[in-house]
């Protein structure tokens, strides 16, 4: 997977990398990922899959990712604004 580099990335393009991940590491359906699903609720991800999760993403960003900046993260709306904060540092 290629790392992001513009800042000018749309919320859509995030979210459909994001849908590539999710497929490819924990082999959920792109259709169940929407802004709005819960990662533990919705997609049935654990606290071990939210750590791959964050290591999918810094891979995805280039950017080094502190526990603080996914300790909110609740659905795949929060890992796309977590995603935009990132590349805006």
């Amino acid at each position: 997977m290629s790392t992001i580099l513009a800042n000018g990335i749309s919320d859509e393009d995030i979210l459909s990398r994001l849908r590539g991940v999710l497929h490819d590491t924990f082999e959920i359906e792109p259709a169940r990922v929407n802004p709005d699903a819960h990662l533990f609720t919705d997609l049935e991800l654990d606290s071990i899959d939210a750590v791959d999760l964050a290591i999918q993403v810094q891979e995805m960003t280039g950017m080094r990712i502190k526990p603080e900046d996914f300790k909110s993260v609740r659905t795949v709306g929060d890992v796309v604004a977590t995603v935009q904060a990132l590349l805006h540092r």
